[in-house]
């Protein structure tokens, strides 16, 4: 767990290097005060107090009054510097976070764990605000360290001798403690999630736990998982007395030594100002530093650690390397465009009965499928499972012999592209949306798809390229219009077409349709006229978990689901064009419907 937090922290941290030397310059200025206040404090005792020149004496106190101002004013830059660390790491937790948990629901056909989400993005506040302090602890910490040490040697190379001994012996045991404490952190926030859990499910659920008189049972329970929580909470408060002692050690000791072996030192020459100044740069600057070090590592650092390691865990795929969902090591690019679905079944829910259930299909490359089947017969799912959208709970879809569901989320436009019935448009200009999946198309190609998709006319009547786009300005054919440019720019390998043109007039759809048809790949339209399935090479027919597959002919004969839906669509009046036999053979299907 520790390795996957510390591994995304320094991911993090590595995109963000810029923001992160500006704040490691604001704090080598918040340090000036650390290195200075000592050796302030010794001339102005030895050159000036004790010289009996009292002004000398107040001058060097006021050039520290004038270095705290400045490490002030640095101290202010640098907690703004902190923001362009810290914020970046909320957001990309909680994208992590709701990317993970939809993923994890769609996987077992259950609601999103809204509850779970709760729990975790208020880890994230609290990985958010730990972050950010032992950011600023660890630095404030180093900074002021290597001032005071630098600072001491320029007093007297001696007084060394009474500080790094017991400040190193103070971090040693520190480090020791950290371990059984970072084990200690994380059984508290397991048992807080446990906890959260049972109460939420009694809470859920009080009208039943009264029906079935189960109060005794779920009183134990719950109870067994607040004392859990309360158990691992003191074990955590019993843990931290190593972490107080390595703060006496390392912080108080070396104040005592320097006060003990004032007389040694004097003996040997060191001034009583350098003395001072020893005790100042323990007292003001050591002492607050390890205490703020062992506070933010100790106790917000563990926080950090546990909270994005449960974040990493939970949330997510390990690291959140790649999108949620998609296979691990997928570097395979499709060869071809063929499709093959191997017994591939999905339900919604395991409970319900599976929408599709042992579906075997394989397109040749360049095959043009049509789907057909009433209203809920599964034909949008069969596209979000061609697409990679949804992952099976059996079998697997490939696409050019690779897993669609391995297929990288930077180049997955080059292979597969999906368009839904409610097609997706944004705010900005008309050609922004049009090469959102190619923003390389030069003006050229994007003439091309829009004069083939049959999109011409929409263009000239908003004004071009780079005019703007309102969506809610725009009919739902028209947002299906500029979504097909927008598929038909990528050279994608297969195209799926869930009912996106029925939007659009029977001449328009057929345009689009075939112009769709002519590119190299395959294509799949998911059919809402009978004009569309005439088109194809080959119709497959939904029915629940029933399939049948074949030419128009085909199916008319020998499916009395398809005719009639036949029977009930609007024939219009578009003609049939020629399937080639070549497209037609290869193409095969077995169902365990």
């Amino acid at each position: 767990m520790r390795g996957r937090a510390s591994g995304l922290l320094l991911a993090s941290l590595r995109r963000r290097r810029g923001a992160f030397v500006r704040l490691t310059g604001w704090s080598l200025l918040q340090g000036v005060p650390a290195f200075l206040s000592g050796w302030a404090v010794a001339r102005a005792v030895d050159d000036g107090f004790l010289a009996g020149r009292t002004g000398t004496g107040l001058a060097w106190l006021g050039a520290l009054a004038a270095a705290v101002v400045v490490g002030a004013w640095a101290t202010h830059h640098a907690t703004l510097v902190l923001s362009a660390v810290v914020e970046p790491l909320r957001d990309e937790l909680v994208t992590l976070v709701a990317s993970g948990t939809l993923h994890r629901s769609a996987r077992a056909g259950r609601p999103a764990d809204t509850a779970g989400v709760a729990r975790l993005t208020e880890q994230v506040e609290i990985a958010r605000e730990a972050y950010g302090a032992v950011v600023m602890f660890v630095q404030g910490f180093v900074v002021t360290v290597a001032g005071v040490l630098l600072g001491l040697a320029a007093l007297d190379p001696a007084l060394l001798v009474f500080v790094l001994p017991p400040l190193f012996a103070g971090l040693v045991l520190f480090a020791v403690a950290l371990r059984a404490l970072a084990a200690r952190q994380r059984a508290v926030v397991l048992a807080d999630e446990r906890m959260a859990e049972s109460v939420g499910a009694v809470t859920g659920g009080l009208r039943d736990v009264v029906a079935c008189g189960a109060e005794d049972v779920v009183r134990e329970r719950t109870g067994e998982r607040i004392e859990a929580a309360a158990g691992a909470t003191r074990a955590l408060a019993r843990a931290t007395a190593l972490r107080t002692a390595s703060l006496g050690v390392g912080g108080w000791l070396p104040l005592l030594l320097l006060l003990a072996g004032a007389p040694w030192l004097v003996q040997r020459g060191v001034t009583a100002g350098a003395i001072l100044g020893a005790v100042t740069y323990v007292s003001q600057g050591l002492q607050p530093a390890l205490q703020g070090l062992v506070q933010g590592v100790g106790g917000s650092g563990l926080w950090l650690l546990v909270t994005v390691g449960r974040i990493a865990e939970v949330g997510g795929p390990a690291g959140a390397a790649g999108p949620p969902g998609r296979e691990p090591g997928a570097a395979a690019a499709p060869r071809g465009s063929g499709v093959e679905l191997a017994g591939v079944t999905f339900g919604y829910a395991r409970s319900a009965e599976p929408v599709i259930d042992g579906l075997d299909l394989v397109l040749r490359p360049g095959e043009h499928l049509a789907v057909v089947g009433p209203s809920g017969a599964g034909k949008s799912t069969f596209a979000a499972l061609l697409a990679g959208v949804l992952e099976p709970a059996a079998g697997q879809v490939r696409l050019g012999g690779v897993p669609v569901r391995s297929l990288p989320a930077g180049g997955l436009a080059r292979h597969r592209v999906l368009i839904p019935q409610e097609a997706y448009v944004f705010a900005g200009t008309l050609g922004e949306n049009l090469t959102y999946l190619e923003p390389g198309a030069g003006p050229a190609a994007v003439d091309a798809a829009v004069d083939a998709v049959g999109a011409r006319a929409l263009v000239d009547r908003l004004g071009g390229y780079g005019a703007p786009v309102d969506p809610q300005a725009l009919s739902a054919g028209e947002r299906q219009l500029i979504a097909l440019v927008r598929a038909y720019l990528p050279p994608a390998g297969l195209v799926v077409l869930d009912e996106a043109t029925c939007h659009l007039d029977p001449a328009a759809e057929a345009c689009a349709e075939e112009a769709f048809a002519r590119r190299p790949g395959t294509l799949v339209v998911c059919a809402h006229r009978i004009s569309s399935a005439l088109r194809a090479d080959r119709v497959l027919v939904l029915d629940g978990a029933r399939a049948g597959l074949g030419t128009h002919e085909e199916l008319l004969a020998g499916s009395a689901l398809y005719r009639d839906l036949v029977g009930h669509w609007e024939v219009t009046a578009s003609p049939t064009p020629e399937r080639s036999g070549s497209r037609r053979s290869g193409s095969a299907l077995r169902s365990s419907g």
